[in-house]
């Protein structure tokens, strides 16, 4: 139940593909709208920048209606306003920076910047409440594959323990799906294809896992290429391309670095806790894999439902839900896009 006069924080999304709003009170989720482009990008087999832009342009309002609709509240009750200032694609951040500052100055009402991985950090609370007071978290998505160290979300600076060297884990499963014909987004289809194959039909690497590497380093590149020369083996002689079998042992070498490495990390700062969020949280042989890893050593795991799993305005809403009750202050009307933000915080500084 929502306290009376209770902060309701609008979050606005738009740093890659899909155009989200999101209304959050008190932890609670209110209601959502979200809007994806990803059909218009398949032809291209990623994200394009300047298509994603416009596509953005045009969903912002009726998105933004839905997620009203959805929460039933209306504009005007709105207290405080959130969004994605960085990172991200730049054309696609400065969309919905300019919505949310437009509405937060129509309203008169405050603006926060926040930075879009922290938003995924934040998703996760809108299901199992607040955060412990130290966990680890791994995010994983289409940009980004990250182990951070993360105490109170909002008031204390978020510790990047790894991060990937190229390839995010995300995108080599959209590089991997195009090799084999399974179209985009790559981790959907990836993870329909596997179900049906072996995960040990195909040994593929597992890099960075040698006693010298950086313990919390990832590097999906040398696994992709490796995917591709059995392709290209397999259709030089002849041989048919077992794509469901190569999909289950690639999705599975994926799953074993990402889980590896995060409990590694839990272990070696004494945490109980490990949280996974991102676009990747969604496949579901990750947390197959991880629940049964996690249960096997007494730590808790904590993944939000696919549906907060990829980019979307709630989980803006939630950081700024965190921030107006933390009693930050908003960034203001100031606050630039800043496309190449590094996570050091929830809320991004202004540019100077």
């Amino acid at each position: 139940m929502m306290a009376l006069g209770s902060p309701i924080v609008l979050g606005v999304e738009s740093s890659c593909d899909e155009t989200g709003f999101g209304l959050v009170s008190d932890g609670t989720l209110l209601g959502q709208g979200l809007a994806s482009s990803a059909s218009q990008h398949a032809d291209f087999g990623g994200v394009v920048p300047e298509i994603a832009a416009r596509a953005h342009l045009e969903a912002v309002v009726p998105t933004l209606r839905i997620a009203l609709e959805d929460a039933d509240v209306d504009l005007a009750d709105v207290s405080h306003v959130a969004v994605t200032s960085g990172p991200g694609l730049a054309t696609a951040v400065h969309v919905g920076l300019a919505a949310a500052k437009s509405i937060a100055w129509a309203l008169d009402k405050p603006l926060y910047g926040v930075h879009h991985l922290a938003g995924h950090a934040a998703a996760d609370t809108l299901e199992h409440g607040p955060l412990p007071e130290r966990s680890i978290v791994l995010i994983v998505s289409g940009g980004h594959t990250s182990i951070l160290a993360v105490g109170d979300l909002v008031r204390d600076p978020i510790e990047h323990l790894g991060d990937t060297l190229d390839d995010a884990a995300g995108e080599a499963f959209d590089k991997v799906s195009r090799l084999l014909g399974l179209g985009y987004p790559g981790g959907p289809a990836i993870s329909r294809a596997a179900v049906d194959g072996d995960p040990a039909a195909f040994s593929f690497p597992r890099a960075m896992l040698r006693p010298k590497d950086a313990p919390f380093t990832f590097s999906f590149s040398g696994l992709k290429t490796a995917v591709a020369r059995t392709v290209e083996t397999l259709e030089r002689a002849g041989e048919p391309v077992p794509v469901a079998d190569i999909a289950a042992s690639f999705e599975q070498a994926v799953v074993d670095v990402l889980v590896k490495k995060s409990l590694r990390a839990v272990r070696e700062r004494n945490l109980d806790t490990l949280v996974i969020v991102g676009g990747v949280a969604a496949n579901a042989r990750l947390r197959a894999v991880a629940q049964k890893k996690c249960d096997a050593e007494g730590i808790e795991l904590r993944i939000p439902s696919p549906r907060l799993c990829t980019d979307n305005g709630a989980m803006i809403a939630a950081v700024g839900d965190l921030l107006v009750r933390s009693g930050a202050a908003p960034s203001g009307l100031g606050i630039a896009a800043d496309p190449s933000a590094v996570l050091h915080g929830a809320q991004l500084p202004l540019l100077r």
